[in-house]
């Protein structure tokens, strides 16, 4: 099945007033995420993944302990990391629901030592990456970061949250302030009724 880019769940400026700029929506996923559909769709042309889901694509293609993975894989996860990434936002600022914020107090101590967690995650994951919140194999709550586009289903784990630490991501609201960029992620951008029902 062809990779298609999806639309946004929200207007290009609906996050504008939240901390993510029409600009950056643009950029990011008009974009950004377009190119990894396109030369995502390019590279299992013809071969044995073309017609397959994207999570069979990720975990057929990743290689355990590799330096640097494929380009099929790298596409095709930067793919599925996007398309979460923009149900995991929203304008609506609805606050954490509480079957949420009991599970990440029980897995953290509190929500804001996960936020704490999460944020130091994601400054520093060097280079690009992404910062996560998963469901671990055992059912636990972890907070974990991944180079360039490996996700959490390299690892059985289910990705509760994920916030892009690529430049591309903040670089025309917060410069090179990735730590401000995360702390505004977790503060104003993250629709935390997408995130619960992925429990």
């Amino acid at each position: 099945m062809a990779f298609e880019l999806p639309d946004l769940p929200y207007a290009h400026d609906a996050l504008a007033a939240k901390g993510m700029s029409q600009e950056t929506l643009e950029y990011h996923h008009d974009i950004h995420h377009k190119a990894y559909v396109d030369n995502g769709n390019k590279a299992i042309a013809g071969t044995e993944w073309e017609g397959k889901s994207v999570e069979d694509i990720i975990t057929g293609t990743y290689e355990k302990g590799a330096v640097a993975q494929n380009g099929i894989f790298n596409n095709a996860s930067q793919h599925w990391n996007h398309c979460q990434f923009w149900e995991m936002m929203g304008p609506s600022g609805a606050g954490m629901p509480g079957e949420l914020e009991k599970a990440i107090t029980e897995s953290f101590g509190s929500v804001d030592k996960f936020k704490d967690d999460f944020a130091a995650a994601g400054a520093g994951q060097f280079g690009s990456g992404w910062a996560w919140l998963v469901k671990d194999t055992d059912g636990s709550l972890k907070v974990t970061k991944t180079e360039n586009g490996v996700n959490p289903l390299c690892f059985g784990q289910t990705a509760l949250l994920g916030c892009d630490v690529w430049e591309h991501s903040y670089y025309i609201d917060f410069r090179n302030k990735r730590p401000v960029y995360l702390k505004n992620f977790l503060d104003n951008l993250v629709n935390w009724e997408n995130v619960a029902s992925r429990m």
